[in-house]
């Protein structure tokens, strides 16, 4: 199988285990901007955590599920956001107020839309997680 974003296909991986109520989930191929995004998830809580296996092919991670997604997914095109314009995406992407993240990459790394409210930078939008 072509993978041509894998953000998208590890975002739609772990929706579809959280979906089938599994304990964890393999996704490949692993990337270091994939990793950052797992780690705002598990500082979040929305993961119980994850680890990297080098497999000699791009690596894989092993993902352990808590339970706490009820949707996730990548944000494609990744939209470019300045500060101002954080709270229209929020309305976009999640379903309430201060329920959910959505995750950046900004010149500060990979944030969560309150991080890079408070550090006053905007960046390019990820995904989300609710």
């Amino acid at each position: 199988m072509a993978r041509l974003n894998t953000i998208a296909d590890g975002m739609c991986a772990l929706k579809n285990a959280a979906d089938g109520g599994k304990a964890s989930v393999i996704i490949e191929p692993a990337s270091k901007l994939l990793g950052a995004m797992f780690r705002i998830m598990q500082d979040a809580g929305y993961l119980s955590g994850f680890e990297f296996i080098e497999d000699g092919r791009g690596g894989q991670f092993l993902v352990h599920l808590n339970g706490r997604i009820n949707k996730c997914g990548a944000i494609s095109p990744r939209y470019s956001v300045q500060l101002p314009e954080l709270e229209y995406w929020e309305t976009q992407y999640l379903p309430g107020k201060n329920f959910g993240i959505l995750i950046l990459s900004t010149s500060k790394g990979v944030l969560t839309h309150e991080q890079a409210r408070q550090n006053g930078v905007g960046g390019e939008l990820l995904g989300y997680v609710y």
